[in-house]
């Protein structure tokens, strides 16, 4: 009896686990993203990203909150020699998924044009898209409040973030 309880639970934890990733809107429709934004590289939300040899920030004047539910934002990695690159992503926290709208190097945006919505878990090339997630873009399986919320939390020392006295 016991063992079946056990093992009911353990079912139920692994349901409830992968649920939290299922869409909730299978009606849901992408608003167009607006075009990518100059790159920009001296207000950046610094984005703590441990082994990295490059310096990951978010472009505050980027984010926004679409009436998708899309956070789309700028975030620039640079290297200690002075080389700058920049994706224009968009973040769906309601399925945990991540797109890259354009790239950009060289001085110019390049479009993706084979881009696809990708799960921010498991083969590990989006883990800044994953510390933007959970260090202010999302508060759970919902984004943020708003734009200027969204920066408010990626500025905030770790510790105060989703602090609802703070809003």
């Amino acid at each position: 009896m016991r063992t079946s309880v056990a093992l009911l639970a353990l079912l139920l934890c692994g349901a409830s686990t992968h649920a939290q990733f299922v869409d909730r809107d299978p009606d849901w429709k992408e608003a167009a993203p607006p075009p990518p934004p100059a790159v920009q590289t001296t207000r950046l939300l610094p984005i703590e990203m441990r082994g990295s040899v490059l310096r990951w920030g978010v472009d505050p004047a980027s984010i926004s909150l679409g009436p998708d539910g899309v956070v789309r934002y700028v975030v620039v990695a640079q290297s200690d020699s002075g080389t700058v690159n920049a994706l224009h992503e968009g973040l769906r926290c309601s399925t945990a998924e991540s797109t890259v709208y354009a790239r950009h190097s060289g001085g110019q945006w390049r479009p993706v044009s084979d881009r696809e919505w990708k799960p921010l878990h498991g083969d590990g090339t989006r883990l800044h898209t994953l510390a933007i997630a959970r260090n202010g873009a999302c508060v759970g399986h919902a984004p943020n409040r708003s734009a200027e919320q969204i920066a408010r939390d990626l500025a905030a020392p770790a510790d105060t973030r989703f602090r609802p006295e703070l809003r």
